[in-house]
C-alpha cells in the first residue's frame, strides 16, 4: 500500500465528500483522484516513466497535490522544493537530485532560466499564478501548461507496479551545516507513517485541518496532508499563512485541527481579534512540532483559546514523525510526548548504549518511517544510521512514564567552563517574562570560559532593559547559564516554516 493508491481507496469510499478547500472551492474526492490519474498518465505521455526525478516547486495549492500524488502514482520520485528558494540554492538541489522534470509557477520561471544551462530539465510543467500575463523565457516546446498535462492523461491508465521500498520522495534538509542532504523516503516510509500519525491522534472523516504550514516541508506533507487524505478528512488549503485568514477559516469551516510550528501560535498570540468569540471553538486539539515550543507559549495559547496542544517531534529522516503526547492521558507541557505505534525512540550515550532514566543522551529512532538513506552519501548515511538506528543529533531525556523531553540540539549545546548549557533552557526562563515575544541563545567564543551565552530577544512595545532581564534570569538559572549579553533586534530570523534559525544569529555575531 502506498499513499496515492490509498488517496483511490478513498475516494471510492467518500466520493462527493471535499477532499480539500481551496479558496473556497471545494473538491471532492473523486474529482481529486481522477485528476491525479490524468496527470500521471499526462506525465507518462509527455515521456517520463517510473524512477524519473521530478521537482515540485510551488506553493500550498491544488497545483501541489495534484502534482505530488500524480508523480506518485506514476511512481517517480518527487523532490518538493522551497518556491522562495534562490537560483543558486535551486540550482545545487536540482543537479544533485538528479531532476528531469519541473512543476513551477509561471512567476519563477526567470528564476529557472538563470540556471537552466546548468541543468537537465527537458520540460518545466508551468502552472498559471493568477499575476497576470507572464514572460515565457525559454523554447517553449520545452514548456507544458499543468492543465495540458492533465488533458493529455488518460483517465483508464494502466499504472505502474509500485513496491514498497520504491523511492518516493527525496527531501533536502535545511542545511543548517554545509550543503543541503537528500532524505530518500520510500513509499511504505510515506504510507507508515501517515497511518500511524492518524492512527495515534484518531484523525478521521469528520475532521477538517488547517493546512498552514508550507506543503513542502515534511510536517505538513504528512500530518496535515496525508494523515486527513487517507481517512476521508478535508484539508483547508491556505496559500500563505497569516493569523487572520487562520482565523477566518477556521470559524467559517468549523475546522478540527490545526498544525503549525512555535512561531506561528506566536503570531497567533499576538494577533489582535476584532471580535471576542473563539475563531478556535471547533478546534479539537492543535498539534505542534518543527521546533521546541516554550512552556509559556504553550499555556498561554491554551489559556486564550481554550484549546489543547499536542506537541510533538519529528524530521525529515523520519518522515517524519516519532513522537506525540498523547490525547487520552495525561499531556505533559515542555515533552515531545511519547513514542507513536511502531517506532521506537531510545536515549543513549557517546557510545550507543542506552542511558538510565532521566539522564540526558542523542535521542535515536527505529521504525517504518526511517529514510533509506541520503542521496548519493554514503558516508553521511552510514553515519545517521547505524544498526537500523536513526541517529538524530538532538539531545533529550525520558521520564519514568516513556515521555520524552528534547534539551536541544547537539551541536547547539555551549560549553561553560567545563559546564554544559543548553540554549532552550536558557530560552525557557526568557520566554516567562511578560516582555518577551522571542528569544534565541547562542554560544560565542571567549578566552576565558571557552564560550559564554549569548541572547537575542525580541520584545513587545513596552520593551525591557537587558539589566532586568539578567535580574530576571538570576531567579531561575546558574550564574554560569545568564547570558553575558543581551542584543535586542525587531525580529529573528526564520526560514520559511518559522523555525528561528540560530546558524544565521552566529554569522551574525562574528563578523
Amino acid at each position: 500500500m502506498n499513499i496515492s493508491k490509498q488517496l483511490s481507496c478513498t475516494a471510492q469510499e467518500y466520493a462527493n465528500k471535499p477532499a480539500y478547500i481551496f479558496e473556497h472551492q471545494p473538491t471532492s474526492y473523486k474529482d481529486l483522484d481522477q485528476a491525479v490519474t490524468l496527470f500521471a498518465s499526462g506525465l507518462a505521455a509527455i515521456g517520463y516513466k517510473k524512477g524519473d526525478h521530478i521537482a515540485l516547486v510551488v506553493g500550498n495549492s491544488p497545483y501541489y497535490i495534484i502534482g505530488l500524488y500524480g508523480a506518485l502514482r506514476l511512481g517517480l520520485v518527487v523532490i518538493p522544493i522551497n518556491p522562495l528558494y534562490t537560483p543558486s540554492e535551486l540550482s545545487y538541489i536540482l543537479h544533485n537530485g538528479d531532476v528531469k522534470a519541473v512543476i513551477t509557477l509561471d512567476r519563477l520561471l526567470e528564476k529557472f532560466q538563470a540556471i537552466d544551462g546548468e541543468l537537465s530539465i527537458s520540460n518545466y510543467i508551468v502552472c498559471n499564478s493568477r499575476v497576470g500575463e507572464q514572460p515565457i523565457p525559454m523554447e517553449r516546446e520545452r514548456l507544458h501548461a499543468f492543465s495540458e498535462v492533465l488533458q493529455l492523461g488518460d483517465p483508464y491508465f494502466d499504472q505502474p507496479d509500485l513496491q514498497s521500498d520504491d523511492l518516493a520522495i527525496i527531501l533536502y534538509t535545511s542545511g543548517t551545516t554545509g550543503t543541503p542532504k537528500g532524505a530518500m523516503l520510500s513509499h511504505h516510509n510515506l504510507y507508515s507513517n501517515a497511518k500511524d500519525v492518524a492512527d495515534y491522534l484518531s484523525i478521521n472523516d469528520k475532521d477538517k485541518v488547517i493546512a498552514a504550514l508550507p506543503m513542502f516541508h515534511v510536517f505538513c506533507l504528512t500530518v496535515s496532508l496525508n494523515a486527513p487524505l487517507m481517512n476521508g478528512g478535508t484539508v483547508i488549503v491556505l496559500p500563505k499563512f497569516s493569523p487572520s485568514t487562520v482565523f477566518e477559516l477556521s470559524t467559517t469551516y468549523q475546522a478540527t485541527i490545526f498544525a503549525g510550528v512555535p512561531t506561528m501560535y506566536n503570531y497567533l498570540l499576538q494577533a489582535k481579534r476584532e471580535d471576542k468569540e473563539n475563531p478556535f471553538a471547533t478546534i479539537r486539539f492543535c498539534i505542534s512540532g518543527g521546533a521546541s515550543m516554550p512552556v509559556a507559549l504553550l499555556k498561554g495559547f491554551e489559556q486564550a483559546f481554550d484549546v489543547t496542544i499536542s506537541e510533538g517531534y519529528g524530521l525529515s529522516e523520519a518522515s517524519p514523525v516519532t513522537c506525540f503526547n498523547p490525547l487520552d492521558r495525561p499531556r505533559k507541557p515542555g515533552s515531545i510526548g511519547c513514542s507513536i505505534q511502531g517506532v521506537e525512540n531510545k536515549i543513549v550515550d557517546e557510545w550507543g548504549g542506552e542511558v538510565p532514566v532521566g539522564e540526558v543522551g542523542e535521542l535515536i529512532v527505529r521504525g517504518p518511517n526511517v529514510m533509506l538513506g541520503y542521496y548519493k552519501l554514503t558516508e553521511e548515511t552510514a553515519a545517521a544510521l547505524k544498526n537500523g538506528w536513526l541517529y538524530t543529533g538532538d539531545m533529550a531525556r525520558m521520564d519514568d512514564e516513556g515521555y520524552f523531553f528534547i534539551v536541544d540540539r547537539k551541536k547547539d549545546m555551549i560549553l561553560v567552563g567545563g559546564y554544559n548549557v543548553y540554549p532552550r533552557e536558557v530560552e525557557e526562563v526568557f520566554y516567562r517574562h511578560p516582555n518577551v515575544i522571542e528569544v534565541a541563545v547562542i554560544g560565542t567564543p571567549d578566552p576565558e570560559t571557552g564560550e559564554a551565552v549569548q541572547c537575542f530577544v525580541v520584545t513587545d512595545e513596552n520593551g525591557v532593559t537587558a539589566e532586568e532581564l539578567i535580574s530576571f534570569c538570576q531567579t531561575y538559572l546558574a550564574k554560569y547559564k545568564i547570558p553575558t549579553n543581551i542584543i535586542f533586534l525587531d525580529e529573528l530570523p526564520k526560514n520559511t516554516t518559522g523555525k528561528i534559525l540560530r546558524k544565521n544569529l552566529r554569522e551574525q555575531v562574528l563578523q
